[in-house]
């Protein structure tokens, strides 16, 4: 079964394009499945039945996990038994008709226009930053909320990604899909003056390329180093949301659509290939009009 499951995670990569953290994930679920059934005496792939797979999942729940986390071991063990149905090993699927979780319906944080000037605002030149790092800092955040960019889409992000002249972005989302977003004038100028001022200093000819963050080392930024430079300027601005970096793209997200941008263009920013994901916003939307209601209007 282990043979089975590397063979699953392999056309996951390289058939699939799955996103490394995707594969990651559903190796770890997978591998919790397989010592669930070994534990039960089930080693023979066609052994298993739904009800091995729904006995898994109400351990999963007894063990704590989140029902997202339960949700996303079901799709992985789902994908991973339909691949052995298409490739002959076994006849039937014994997860097709296990139900998922119902998951709950939560808004994500967003900041309101105000507070993300006020956190753009937050790095400034210092005596102790030799390299500018305020320059680099700066233009992440401004490229975050001005295209709405995922963290892995940030530090994947290249110089030749940036079509200036044009006023867009090209980036890789998930699955390594290409998609162009419009970027504003601000954030162009920020990583016009970062490309000058700051990663001349950064780069490094034998491990930069064309890698347009770069870390002290000269690398790309990390996931983490991203996360640390939101969190940090959240922290200076005051901010006492839970601000982490898909808290931009939410706000990116919002505030399109309080300024009245139709609902479809930003399905295509956001690189949502299903409308159902991005229809979240329109109920952050309406939360903003019955607040805007309740504050101005007389009666509210």
């Amino acid at each position: 079964m282990i043979e089975h499951c590397k063979s699953y995670l392999h056309y996951l990569a390289l058939e699939k394009n799955a996103s490394r953290n995707t594969i990651a994930s559903y190796r770890l679920d997978l591998e919790r499945y397989l010592a669930f059934l070994e534990r039960h005496n089930v080693r023979n792939i066609r052994a298993i039945r739904e009800s091995h797979t729904t006995q898994f999942l109400s351990s999963l729940k007894r063990d704590g996990l989140s029902p997202r986390s339960v949700t996303r071991a079901l799709s992985a063990i789902k994908g991973f038994h339909k691949f052995l149905v298409g490739d002959g090993v076994t006849r039937r699927n014994p997860a097709e008709e296990v139900d998922a979780p119902k998951l709950p319906r939560s808004l994500p944080d967003v900041l309101s226009q105000n507070e993300v000037e006020l956190m753009l605002a937050q790095p400034a030149p210092s005596s102790k930053d030799k390299k500018q790092l305020w320059l680099r800092d700066k233009a992440v955040l401004e490229t975050m909320y001005a295209s709405g960019l995922r963290v892995s889409e940030v530090i994947d992000l290249k110089q030749s990604g940036i079509l200036a002249e044009e006023m867009l972005v090209r980036i890789f989302g998930k699955g390594s899909k290409e998609r162009i977003v419009p970027i504003g004038g601000s954030a162009l100028r920020w990583i016009d003056r970062y490309i000058r001022e700051c990663r001349i200093l950064l780069a490094r000819r034998d491990k930069s390329e064309d890698a347009l963050f770069l870390s002290v080392r000269g690398t790309s930024l990390s996931r983490m180093a991203v996360w640390n430079i939101v969190q940090r300027y959240a922290r200076q601005a005051g901010l006492e949301k839970d601000v982490h970096p898909h808290t931009l793209r939410h706000s990116f997200a919002t505030h399109l659509l309080e300024g009245g941008a139709d609902l479809r263009a930003v399905q295509e920013m956001l690189g949502h290939s299903d409308i159902s994901t991005t229809q979240i916003y329109t109920h952050i939307d309406r939360e903003y009009l019955k607040e805007v209601h309740r504050t101005f209007h007389p009666r509210g």
